[in-house]
C-alpha cells in the first residue's frame, strides 16, 4: 500500500492491528487452514498479521508466501518469525504476480484489493490458483458501518472544512456487493459465497487508536494543508470515539464483507 512508510507501519500494526485486522485475521487463518492446503498465498500481507495467524494453524509442511508492495511492512511482518518456519515474504505486484500458472492451492487478500487494479488483480489470482483452489479475500463494509472512516472524516472537517482529507474513505470504498460478485463470476470464479461479518472491540487506549488513524497515510494529507498541529486532531479524534461508543472500554464496532469462491476444477 503506498503511503505505508516508517512512521506509518508501526503504530499502524500495533494499534490498529489488533482493533481492526486481529479477530477477522484469525478467521480467515481459521477457513483457510480448515481446507489443509499445502501452497498457500497471501496477497497484501502488510505486516503479517494474518500471515502470523495462518503460519500458526497450516500444517507444518504447508508453505506459505506473503507478498506486499511496501518493503517496510514486509520488514516489520518478517520480525514475527523464527527461522524456519516456511514463510517466503517478497515485495511484488498484486496486479502482476510474479508465480506461475496454477501454483497455489488457496489464495487470501484481506482489505487489500481496494487499493490495486481489481480487474486484474483478481485475474492473477484466478491464473496463479490450482483447480479447485480457494480464493478468499475481505473488505471493508460502508463508512456507515465503520467509524473510523466516517468519525475520522467528521474530525477532519472540523479542522479542514473545504479540503477535508480523504484517505480513511479509501478503505471503505469496495463495499458494493454487486460489482465484486460480477467480476468474480465473469472471469470464471464459481462458486462464489458472500457473508457480512459485523464484530465489536473493546479499545483499551482510545488515545493510541486515534493517533494511528491520524498517522495513516493520511498524515501527509494533513501536512500538506499545514496549519493544524496532528496530536491536536488526535485529541479530538479521541473524544469523538469516547462520546459515541463510551470509555473505559470503548465499545468499538465494525463491519466486514467476505468472499470466498474457487477456480473450478477441470
Amino acid at each position: 500500500m503506498p503511503g505505508y512508510v516508517d512512521e506509518v507501519v508501526i503504530p499502524y500494526d500495533r494499534d490498529l492491528g489488533p482493533v481492526l485486522f486481529e479477530h477477522y485475521g484469525a478467521d480467515t487463518a481459521r477457513r483457510v487452514a480448515g481446507q489443509a492446503p499445502l501452497d498457500v498465498l497471501e496477497i497484501a500481507a502488510g505486516t503479517g498479521i494474518v500471515t502470523r495467524h495462518m503460519r500458526n494453524l497450516l500444517a507444518k509442511e504447508a508453505r506459505l508466501t506473503a507478498i506486499d508492495i511496501s518493503d517496510t511492512m514486509m520488514d516489520v511482518a518478517r520480525q514475527k518469525f523464527q527461522p524456519g518456519e516456511q514463510v517466503t515474504f517478497m515485495n511484488a505486484d498484486a496486479t502482476a504476480l510474479p508465480f506461475d500458472d496454477e501454483s497455489f492451492d488457496a489464495v487470501v487478500c484481506q482489505f487489500g484489493i481496494m487499493f490495486f487494479d481489481r480487474d486484474k488483480g483478481l485475474r492473477e489470482v484466478y491464473r496463479t490458483l490450482r483447480p479447485g483452489g480457494r480464493y478468499l479475500f475481505r473488505v471493508w463494509d460502508s463508512e456507515r458501518y465503520n467509524p473510523f472512516a466516517s468519525l475520522s472524516f467528521e474530525v477532519f472537517k472540523h479542522y479542514f472544512p473545504s479540503d477535508t482529507p480523504q484517505f480513511l474513505f479509501d478503505p471503505v470504498s469496495c463495499h458494493q456487493i454487486d460489482p465484486l460478485k460480477e467480476q468474480l463470476i465473469q472471469i470464471g470464479f464459481d462458486p462464489v459465497v458472500i457473508s457480512v461479518q459485523r464484530h465489536v472491540y473493546d479499545i483499551l487506549d482510545v488515545t493510541a487508536f486515534a493517533r494511528a488513524l491520524v498517522y495513516t497515510p493520511v498524515i501527509f494529507e494533513i501536512r500538506d494543508r499545514g496549519g493544524v498541529d496532528p496530536e491536536d486532531i488526535v485529541k479530538q479524534l479521541a473524544e469523538a470515539f469516547k462520546k459515541e461508543f463510551g470509555s473505559g472500554p470503548t465499545r468499538y464496532p465494525m463491519q466486514a464483507i467476505l468472499f470466498e469462491t474457487e477456480k473450478p476444477k477441470a
